[in-house]
């Protein structure tokens, strides 16, 4: 199962038959310091790296599957809304409350879950971006954890429709943002879950395999150094990969083989991966994690 993060990608589906046009006046008044000013990432480039990061939607399963309790604690306060006043911060919180509302979703706290379908439908709109969302199918979603594999691919789409949106506008700044808090929220409910869990090994080493997900992070971020706001979460996020760099990542390789299963000719991946993790590395790891957090979201 893949891991964490793009967190708008848990909750929300393109209205593909809306019809509704973004107002591009409002759009270009909208604009502030988050704007690029570089020539950006190539559209393609972003999407690669999405690929190789796994829903926030699947972390949530994972962290019901290990046994953990819903801990509404460990969320963005839906009430911190007004407090995001640039599209820096709105595009980032976007990701965390995505993320947040698959945690909800995904352990059947709907009243919770509400609040955020709330909070996220404002900071797209603030964004706009609102087009690309459809409240009625968000709400849906949010009560019903079912076909998980459907949702997952619909919110890739998603996704890729928003990007390609953002890019047109010259705003592919935000599709990083977006990503980049989506992931950085699933990671410290990941943290905080696993350092209550030490017997959890499975949790330690998902964690441990963000080590290759944050270089890829922090390649989109080296792009847009000239951007204060991205310039400063991008030193903090080279703090936390200082303390992925203890982590280490053994790839062994074996060569394929083949079964059959169910009558069907399979082809067998027989390489393996180690990962060397240990308590004290995620009690770091969740300390800066939750440090760079604290900072998006306040």
């Amino acid at each position: 199962m893949r891991f964490i993060a793009l967190g708008v990608l848990a909750a929300l589906l393109v209205s593909c038959s809306s019809g509704k046009k973004p107002d591009e006046q409002a759009f270009q008044q909208s604009l502030d310091s988050a704007t690029s000013e570089t020539e950006g990432v190539d559209e393609q480039v972003i999407n690669a790296i999405l690929e190789q990061i796994p829903s926030p939607l699947e972390i949530s399963v994972l962290l019901k599957e290990s046994g953990s309790k819903y801990n509404a604690a460990m969320l963005n306060s839906s009430s911190n809304l007004p407090k995001y006043n640039s599209n820096y911060k709105k595009a980032l919180n976007l990701g965390i409350y995505g993320t947040d509302l698959g945690y909800t979703n995904i352990f059947g706290k709907n009243q919770d879950g509400i609040k955020y379908i709330s909070s996220i439908k404002s900071l797209a709109d603030e964004l706009n971006i609102g087009q690309f969302f459809d409240v009625e199918t968000i709400g849906r979603l949010a009560t019903n954890s079912k076909n998980l594999d459907s949702l997952l691919l619909i919110t890739t789409m998603n996704f890729n429709h928003i990007n390609h949106y953002l890019q047109s506008q010259s705003r592919d700044n935000l599709s990083v943002l977006l990503l980049t808090g989506g992931w950085l929220e699933a990671m410290q409910i990941t943290c905080q879950t696993a350092a209550v869990n030490p017997g959890n090994k499975e949790l330690q080493e998902k964690i441990g395999e963000q080590k290759i997900i944050l270089e890829q992070i922090l390649l989109l971020f080296s792009f847009y150094q000239s951007d204060t706001n991205m310039a400063g979460l991008l030193a903090d996020l080279e703090q936390l990969k200082a303390a992925f760099d203890k982590i280490n990542i053994n790839y062994t390789y074996k060569e394929s083989t083949m079964e059959i299963v169910n009558g069907v000719a399979v082809i067998k991946d027989n390489s393996t991966t180690t990962i060397d993790i240990t308590a004290q590395n995620i009690e770091e790891i969740k300390n800066i994690t939750n440090s760079i957090r604290t900072k998006i979201i306040s």
